[in-house]
This record gives C-alpha cells, structure tokens and sequence, in this order.
C-alpha cells in the first residue's frame, strides 16, 4: 500500500474541501462567528480539526498501521489542512469576505473557523480510495 501524496490525492483533498467550504462560506453566520470567537475558542476549533484529522486518517487512510510511516502519517494530516485552509481563502476571497490586508485577524478566525469543516470533507474524499 503506496501513501505517499501524488497529485490525484491533491485534487482529491481540494476537492473535499471545496465541496464543504462553499456552502459555508456563503453563510453570514460563519463570517459573524469570524468576527466574535474568542481566540481560546478558536484554538480549540484547530486542535478539534487537527486532531479529528488525525483520527480518520489514523483509522481509515492508514488502517491502524502507522509505525514505520510516522513521517507520512503527521505528513498528510498537515497537507490536507493546508490544502483545506489554501481552498477556504480562495472562496471567501472570492467572496470578498476574506479581509487579509484591513482585518487580518478576522480573516484568520474566518479561514480557520471554515477550514474545519472543509479539512474534514478533504480528508474523507482523500480516503475513499485507499481500502
């Protein structure tokens, strides 16, 4: 079983992510909670991403068997996540809700708020062919 990161499973993670981010990034209620979450709440949104992450890619993309492909493992988790949070920026930029030179710690609560979601549609289609 080859799991090492090639181009299908990059299109695969951002497409995941897409399909989530769009219908979130679209709701005014996202961009409010952007605005207002407190940065401890925002943490805990990331390690609950990072974490969940893990988990499914812990059980369903490795299947339990993670010993000697520790590097790949913690690899995947962090690309998928980036990719995720790469795909949120682009929609809520093109939204012109993602404020990055004016507000940018609104625009950083908004794209981590988003990207949790939207990792954990990544990482579920990025799974679907690897059993």
């Amino acid at each position: 079983m080859n799991l090492s990161i090639n181009s299908e499973d990059i299109s695969q993670i951002a497409i995941g992510a897409f399909a989530l981010a769009v219908p979130i990034s679209f709701s005014e209620e996202a961009w409010r909670m952007g605005e207002t979450l407190p940065l401890f709440n925002l943490l805990i949104v990331f390690t609950l991403s990072i974490t969940f992450l893990g988990i499914y890619a812990y059980y369903s993309v490795f299947q339990g068997m993670i010993s000697k492909r520790y590097t790949i493992f913690v690899s995947r988790i962090v690309i998928a996540y980036f990719i995720a949070a790469l795909v949120v920026a682009l929609v809520l930029l093109a939204l012109n809700k993602f404020p990055f030179i004016d507000e940018p710690l609104i625009a950083i609560k908004r794209l981590i708020l988003i990207t949790m979601p939207a990792s954990m549609g990544a990482i579920v289609v990025d799974g679907f062919d690897k059993e």
